[in-house]
C-alpha cells in the first residue's frame, strides 16, 4: 500500500505502508507517518497498490482518517470502494481533503479517447498507461487498457474510451505515456482528447502521430505530450500560440491543406526519422505539425515514394513560405 500527499506546494515522494504498522485491529490499520513540511496546505491525496506483484485479487476500503499530531487538524473520509485488481486494473483510489471555510476540489471521471490504428488488437499483451498532468497535480500512472468504452473499428483506423477517477485537475497541460508489452510488436497512435465524462467540453488534443516499436525485453517507452490545442465549444484554441478560432470550414478562419512529399529515388534517400513542418504565412504561422499518417503509405519516406498529409490549422493568410525538418534518428 503507498499514498501520495498533495499540497499548495507540491507533492510527497511516495509514502509506503509496508512496514509501518503502528496499531492493528480488527478490520483497522494505523500508521504513523512523516510528510515535509514544505508541502503547504493538503488539497488531496492518493493511494493504492504500488504493485500487483502479490497477486491480490480484491482490496476493500471502507474508511479513512487522517490527524496532524501537532496541530491536531483531522480529515475522515467514508470511502467503501474496492479497488478493480484485474491484471491491468487501476488500482488508486484520489480524494480531496476537506478544510472548514475552504471550497476542496471534488472527484470527477475523465473520460480519455484512443485514437489508433491496432491497439485493440494487441490489448492482451501489451500494457499502457496514462498520467494527466494539470494544475491541481497529476493522476499518477493509471492503466488504460482494462475498461473501455465506445469502440470503434474501421479497416485502418479505431477508437476508444477509458476511463478515470481523479480529483479534478483544473486546466489540462500534459500527458505522459508508459507503454510496455510481452511480446515485440509496433504501436501506431495519432491522437489522445481528455475531457471530463460529464461535461461537452473543453475537449483537450493531444497529437501523438507516432508509432512506438515495444521490445519485450524492455522496460517500456515513456512519451511526454503537451496539449496540442483546446477545443471550447465551438472554438478551438491553439496550444501553442493561444490564438482562438472556430473549428470547422467557415472562410477566414480554419484552413486545409494538402502537402505531398516526393522522396528521391537514390540509395540513401528515405528516412524513418520523425519528420515535420511549419508553415509560414503573411499573417501567422501554423503549429508543429508531424507528418506520420501518410494517406498511401503505412511507412513514409520511403525511396521513390509518394506520400500526402491532410493537415487543418488556423488561417495564416497566404502561404510565404514552410520550414520542414526531421530529428535525425534512424538511417
Amino acid at each position: 500500500l503507498v499514498m501520495f500527499f498533495y499540497g499548495s506546494n507540491g507533492k510527497s515522494d511516495p509514502v509506503s505502508m509496508g512496514n509501518k504498522v503502528e496499531h492493528q485491529a480488527k478490520n483497522q490499520v494505523a500508521y504513523d507517518i512523516h510528510l515535509p513540511n514544505d508541502l503547504g496546505m493538503l488539497y488531496k491525496v492518493r493511494f493504492g497498490l504500488q504493485s500487483l506483484e502479490n497477486n491480490i485479487s480484491q482490496l476493500s476500503f471502507h474508511h479513512f482518517k487522517m490527524q496532524n499530531t501537532s496541530t491536531l487538524d483531522t480529515f475522515s473520509l467514508t470511502i467503501n470502494k474496492t479497488l478493480p485488481l484485474s491484471l491491468n486494473g487501476d488500482r488508486w483510489i484520489e480524494f480531496p481533503v476537506e478544510w472548514p471555510l475552504k471550497a476542496a476540489l471534488s472527484v470527477v471521471t475523465y473520460h480519455i479517447t484512443i485514437f489508433s490504428r491496432n491497439i485493440l488488437s494487441m490489448r492482451n499483451v501489451v500494457h499502457m498507461t496514462a498520467c494527466v498532468y494539470g494544475t491541481h497535480g497529476d493522476t499518477g500512472d493509471r492503466s488504460l487498457l482494462w475498461s473501455l468504452e465506445n469502440v470503434h473499428q474501421g479497416e485502418d483506423s479505431e477508437s476508444f474510451v477509458a476511463a478515470m477517477d481523479a480529483v479534478e485537475l483544473g486546466e489540462l497541460d500534459k500527458v505522459v505515456l508508459l507503454i510496455s508489452s510481452k511480446a515485440d510488436c509496433k504501436l501506431d497512435i495519432k491522437k489522445l482528447h481528455l475531457k471530463e465524462a460529464l461535461k461537452d467540453d473543453p475537449i483537450y488534443v493531444f497529437e501523438v502521430n507516432e508509432a512506438f516499436s515495444v521490445h519485450a525485453n524492455n522496460p517500456g517507452i515513456q512519451k511526454e505530450i503537451p496539449v496540442s490545442f483546446i477545443i471550447k465549444g465551438d472554438k478551438r484554441k491553439s496550444g501553442i500560440d493561444n490564438n482562438s478560432y472556430t473549428e470547422g470550414t467557415q472562410p477566414g478562419n480554419v484552413t486545409d491543406y494538402t502537402i505531398k512529399v516526393y522522396t528521391g529515388d537514390k540509395r540513401g534517400a528515405g528516412t524513418d526519422a520523425k519528420v515535420h513542418i511549419i508553415l509560414f504565412g503573411n499573417e501567422d504561422k501554423s503549429e508543429v505539425f508531424q507528418l506520420s499518417q501518410s494517406l498511401e503509405h503505412r511507412d513514409p519516406f520511403e525511396r521513390g515514394k509518394v506520400d500526402t498529409f491532410k493537415i487543418m490549422t488556423k488561417n495564416i493568410g497566404s502561404l510565404r513560405s514552410i520550414e520542414i525538418g526531421h530529428d535525425g534518428k534512424g538511417f
